[in-house]
């Protein structure tokens, strides 16, 4: 979600914190600013809008000095304006802080300030960290940050700089990402690696309830309660090359590019003659994985759809019932958990807020736990009982494509290997599987090296404001998916309907002309969905059909037809949602729209 960056070291903290900034305006946001420590007191430029509106004013009115921090803000608490920006300051401007996260007992501390005189400036609850500072001041920067947080309930990721000793920073965590970077002479903060990646490689990521002291010449880790934390620095390897668009228009079109790689890396090392082997990843005990009577996935946005693709998959392949839960309404829903049932958390970010909360629900139940990540140290990866990572690589643009396919790759991979300890699979098809999906990777360049086809359809019902996905089975999961991307990227209404519901009233939504995309890609529900697409053409409909390379009867039922390579039925989700991707993407473009920054999302969800 929001960004955060802090410096300190022999260089103008200015231009670092900007650069750090512009690396992570993936994250989406809405303002930004700075605060630069110089000459005794800590000056602050902050405004609404990208950060082309900060340049500009700093262009004007620069900060000069070796420390400070930096921040992009998507709005919780006020709306989008000068004032909401952070860094907020306390009515001294001794105490300046940027924080990702929300305050939940803000109100309650924002009274009794008030009650002290302390005047406030913004509708944030930041704004109430930097008065608490102030007001629980004991001549300690460290002692009084301690103070602070224990009043302080919610979750957070804050940097912090004050008049009072100027030759540090503070962060501090709370189930909102934070790490420090460690250069030469220089140290650094950051919501996330590509913030700091062209100083250091050198990092260290912060645990709950921990906090960092940073100076020029060194990093301190504590917890929150005082104890020193011992811990080796990360060191980081992929490339900062990765990061950036190499070549092509947008980061999105980069990375559905990118997806015959990320399902490659992901299957990298866990098959072995023909077997799923996943000792290295996870460490759940034969007697542990026959236990289990009962899977939950659970999961936000497009990770839930890989989680509805994950009940189908794991029903069919090892039989054991599964139930998918949207994470923000499964704690409140009061959910059976036992210690036999296995859940299942979904997160490309490993941060996601309702997915964590979830997650530490489900292990207070006694249930086991097994995260579905793509990134190391996150929350998810350290909280859960197992992790089985994804290897997509850093996902930039904020609608998730390479994340998700890689994400199905994993559920396929562990359902598998749990079919083999449970017996529910013979070893001709278990093989039969592991072969298929090691020849995913070219089946899904096959489709990419004709992504031009899909542009005209695209073009098309860009000038549309509603258009409906249909699809029976597995299919009808992966058009939920698609239509969502669509919504995320183009701004066009959509829905995603069960094909043999049409009759059940979405008939009356259909008139001349309006866009259908139908996909046809299981052949046990071939002839039905036929029918259906045959039932929306009846009405006026404009079809597209998405089917299987080979088939000669979709085309005679649709106005237009695009295939994708034959794969076994239950892997089919992994190449027929490239097209629909490609479709959200080109119908973007067509519309002139922010391809990688939608309005008003953002790439991590670290607030409920």
């Amino acid at each position: 979600m929001c960004g955060i960056v802090g410096y300190i070291g022999p260089k103008q903290a200015q231009n670092i914190l900007l650069e750090g900034l512009r690396k992570l305006e993936y994250r989406g946001y809405d303002s930004a600013g700075l605060a630069v420590y110089q000459n005794g007191k800590l000056d602050v430029q902050k405004t609404k809008g990208p950060l082309k509106a900060l340049e500009q004013r700093l262009s004007h009115h620069p900060l000069s000095g070796e420390l400070g921090i930096g921040h992009t803000r998507w709005a919780t608490h006020g709306k989008p304006s000068d004032e909401n920006s952070h860094p907020h300051v306390d009515q001294s401007q001794e105490f300046s802080v940027v924080h990702n996260g929300i305050i939940e007992n803000y109100i309650e501390l924002k009274e009794k300030l008030q009650a002290k005189g302390y005047p406030f400036t913004s509708e944030t609850d930041t704004e109430v960290i930097a008065h608490l500072l102030a007001d629980l001041w004991d001549g300690d920067l460290v002692s009084t940050v301690r103070k602070a947080v224990k009043q302080m309930e919610g979750a957070y990721a804050l940097a912090i700089a004050s008049v009072k000793e100027p030759d540090k920073l503070v962060a501090v965590r709370l189930a909102s990402p934070l790490i420090v970077g460690v250069g030469e002479g220089e140290n650094f903060i950051a919501s996330d690696i590509p913030a700091i990646l062209e100083h250091t490689r050198n990092v260290y990521v912060l645990e709950d309830g921990e906090m960092a002291v940073i100076t020029r010449d060194g990093v301190s880790l504590f917890t929150t309660d005082g104890a020193p934390v011992n811990r080796e620095q990360m060191r980081v390897t992929w490339d900062a090359v990765t990061a950036e668009k190499a070549g092509y228009d947008h980061f999105m079109l980069k990375e559905i590019f990118e997806q015959p790689k990320a399902i490659r890396d992901t299957l990298a090392g866990r098959i072995k003659d023909g077997v799923v082997d996943l000792a290295q990843d996870i460490s759940f005990t034969e007697e542990d994985l026959k236990g289990i009577d009962k899977i939950h996935f659970v999961a936000c946005g497009t990770a839930y759809h890989a989680g509805l693709m994950g009940k189908s998959v794991v029903e069919k392949l090892v039989r054991i019932p599964v139930e998918v839960d949207v994470a923000s309404e499964y704690r409140y829903r009061d959910p059976i958990i036992t210690p036999s049932t296995l859940v299942v958390v979904v997160s490309q970010s490993g941060e996601t807020a309702d997915t964590l909360a979830a997650l530490r629900e489900a292990k207070k139940a006694g249930a086991k736990v097994l995260g579905i990540t793509n990134v190391v140290g996150s929350s998810v990866s350290r909280e859960a009982d197992q992790v089985l990572m994804t290897w997509a690589g850093p996902e930039i643009a904020v609608a998730s494509t390479k994340a998700y396919t890689s994400q199905l790759i994993a559920i396929y991979l562990f359902s598998l290997h749990l079919a083999r300890v449970r017996g529910s699979l013979d070893a001709a098809e278990l093989k039969a599987y592991t072969t298929a999906l090691l020849n995913l990777p070219e089946q899904a360049q096959t489709i990419l090296e004709e992504a031009d086809a899909i542009r005209p359809f695209a073009e098309g019902i860009a000038k549309h404001d509603n258009l409906f996905f249909i699809g029976r089975g597995l299919d009808y999961a992966v058009v939920m998916e698609g239509s969502l991307k669509l919504k995320e990227i183009s701004y066009i209404h959509s829905e995603a309907y069960a094909a043999g519901e049409l009759k059940h009233g979405t008939l009356a939504l259909i008139e001349d002309d309006i866009p259908v995309i139908a996909l046809a890609t299981q052949k046990a529900v071939f002839e039905k969905m036929v029918s259906n697409i045959i039932e929306v053409k009846a009405r006026g409909a404009h079809v597209l059909g998405i089917g299987l390379q080979g088939d000669t009867e979709l085309g005679k039922s649709v106005d237009e037809t695009l295939t994708i390579p034959e794969t076994l039925p239950l892997l089919t989700p992994v190449l027929a949602v490239i097209p629909l991707q490609l479709l959200s993407y080109y119908a973007s473009v067509a519309r002139g729209l922010n391809v990688d920054k939608p309005r008003n999302l953002a790439k991590s969800v670290t607030v409920e």
